[in-house]
């Protein structure tokens, strides 16, 4: 097994994506450590993907872009501010309110951010807003995504640990919101300290609030329908992802009706080939992660810990230190096809439970995704704000550190991730 490891690693540093260098590593290893034929390679892509909860990937991904281009986003927007447009840095404000109600349509940090983004900062930057603190919120926004239901990511965590998507998705809600207070709070912070560029707000309104909340009211219904359809045991995770993109294409042309019909194939090839890239991933990294099972990887590390400590919570704070860092380098799709088969099995001869596990997971790979050099929410802030990367991560640990206790308070204190699922599917 230290070989595979070692070549995966060597391939990564050298360069090659993470689809490739998962492949080879386990194709190298069968071939110098084990008589299997390469056949396996093969047949281990084909059942990884032949999954049929793997389906709900591409219908999400076309949800969010639906959401995106069919006047959902902009609504749910108009709503955010409606809501805190009259508090100080009005704007910063707005950007983490629509993160999280975007977070409960698309489940897809980089395509939230995008949306706000492409938004938001326009006005930013006529306001005279600090650019690149303003796009470290709307990354860390963003980042929400695969945090509140529904989301992709914990769609792959349950498929990969044999979890219920229903119980993943109740968990994620109150670590979500929490980090979207605390995001809030980072923004109320930094604003009453940043001049008069913050407080132009205007005035609280409730006709504007009303207005707005019924124009957002068919976009609404999206987290209704694939949320409570999942958790009521109405909808697979695959059915609901499909009603998603039903009820996003109806809103769109009946409600919104902008969102043009010869937009659809153009639509549909960015899905496309967004899933295909996730599920190539996916397909690869079942190659990997077998050859790990078959090698008692998860018996030994388990071992090896257990002689360490026996304490539960050591355990889970080595999990966090490495997920946190494993999110500055690695894709948070790849890294929960590489490590849950690992780190699932141990957790559970330790006693925690393994959707407090699974949400933990999700909570570190989320926050991965504003960590630099590689945090794909911050690349895509970088891009819409028009900042680089290095201006934007001199302002990212500000958002960083209400998430990070978030995920503290959320690992040492379970109740806040399990509570909500053993209160609704008992």
């Amino acid at each position: 097994m230290i070989f595979t490891f070692l070549a995966f690693l060597l391939l990564i540093f050298s360069g090659i994506p993470v689809v490739f260098a998962l492949g080879v590593a386990a194709a190298l290893s069968l071939v110098a450590t084990t008589n299997v034929p390469l056949t396996i390679v093969a047949q281990r892509v084909y059942a990884g993907l032949d999954s049929f909860p793997l389906m709900a990937i591409p219908f999400f991904v076309m949800a969010g872009l639906i959401m995106e281009k069919g006047g959902i986003a902009r609504r749910i927007v108009d709503l955010a501010a409606a809501i805190v447009g009259w508090i100080t840095g009005s704007l910063l404000m707005v950007a983490v309110v629509t993160g999280t109600g975007l977070a409960a349509i698309s489940g897809s940090g980089s395509a939230d951010t995008a949306a706000i983004g492409s938004m938001l900062i326009p006005e930013m930057r006529k306001r005279r807003y600090d650019l690149d603190f303003s796009a470290s919120i709307i990354a860390a926004a963003g980042a929400l995504g695969p945090i509140i239901p529904p989301s992709i990511i914990m769609v792959v965590i349950a498929i990969t640990s044999n979890l219920s998507v229903g119980a993943m998705f109740l968990g994620g809600v109150a670590p979500g919101l929490l980090m979207g207070i605390g995001l809030l709070w980072t923004s109320y912070a930094f604003a009453r300290r940043g001049g008069s560029a913050y407080l132009d707000a205007e005035p609280f309104s409730l006709g504007r609030l009303w207005r707005a909340f019924v124009a957002a009211i068919p976009a609404l219904f999206m987290p209704v329908i694939i949320v409570g359809g999942i958790v009521g045991g109405i909808f697979t995770p695959t059915e609901a992802s499909c009603m998603a993109v039903i009820a996003g294409l109806l809103i769109s042309f009946v409600f919104y009706r902008e969102l043009p019909v010869s937009a659809l194939p153009e639509l549909i090839l960015r899905a496309a080939s967004i899933s295909a890239a996730v599920l190539i991933i996916v397909g690869t990294a079942s190659v990997f992660s077998w050859l790990v099972a078959r090698q008692g990887v998860p018996d030994l590390l388990g071992g090896v810990l257990q002689s360490v400590s026996r304490s539960p919570a050591v355990y889970l704070l080595i999990v966090n230190i490495l997920l946190l860092i494993v999110g500055m380098f690695i894709e948070s799709i790849s890294a929960v096809l590489i490590l849950m088969p690992i780190l699932m099995p141990i957790a559970t001869s330790y006693g925690i439970d393994p959707v407090h596990f699974g949400v933990i997971v999700a909570l570190n790979l989320s926050i991965g995704l504003i960590t630099p050099p590689y945090g794909i929410c911050l690349f895509v802030a970088s891009m819409v704000s028009g900042r680089t990367v290095t201006q934007l991560s001199r302002q990212i640990w500000r958002p960083l550190i209400p998430m990070i206790v978030v995920l503290f308070l959320a690992t040492y204190v379970p109740s806040v991730i399990l509570a909500l699922p053993n209160w609704v599917l008992r």
